[in-house]
């Protein structure tokens, strides 16, 4: 590329209409992460606008991937787990334009396709049916079905409230006492 020199960068401009979630409601909060963001900022305004009716959509491409799934982990955080969400991942494309030094030379055009993710995250269902969609207070564990073929298995199983965890004990407790009761 010695004998090239970089010209403009053409971005793909963020519309709603190119967002790959089926039936995302008209009234929502768009929160388009980028490196340099800082992670209070974005979770100080996003808490701040999300209510029973108007969910928040997180975007983020290239390195802020990371962020944004962050961002909207800590979200269900604080939300106490009880948000639905929708995940989709895709590309952004930008085009790099490189000029020639030599006028024997023709101009490049490079596409670059950036990984791209959009999560998001509401109080009530958008649309269940959707392969990416979690349900609040579920947990996905994966266990290897066959150790000889390593074919993972996908598992789902409620998140254990403390409730639950007391549940789950006194059942143990009394299906404990009730096989020493039957040995004796």
């Amino acid at each position: 590329m010695e004998y090239y020199s970089k010209g403009k960068n053409v971005e793909e401009s963020f519309e709603k209409e190119k967002i790959p979630i089926n039936n995302l409601p008209h009234d929502f909060t768009w929160m388009q992460v980028r490196g340099g963001s800082k992670i209070r900022n974005l979770l100080s305004y996003a808490l701040k606008e999300l209510s029973d009716t108007k969910p928040v959509l997180w975007t983020g491409y290239g390195p802020a991937i990371g962020k944004t799934v962050t961002c909207a982990e800590i979200m269900k955080r604080e939300c106490k787990h009880a948000l639905h969400q929708i995940t989709k991942i895709c590309y952004y494309v930008i085009d790099e334009y490189w000029y020639p030094k030599i006028s024997e030379l023709d101009p490049i055009v490079v596409n670059k396709k950036l990984p791209m993710i959009h999560i998001l995250l509401s109080f009530i269902p958008i649309n269940t049916d959707d392969l990416s969609y979690q349900a609040p207070g579920l947990k996905v564990s994966y266990h290897l079905k066959d150790k000889q073929n390593n074919t993972p298995t996908k598992s789902f199983s409620e998140r254990e409230t403390p409730q639950r965890k007391h549940n789950n004990r006194r059942k143990n407790n009394s299906s404990k006492k009730q096989k020493d009761q039957k040995s004796q």
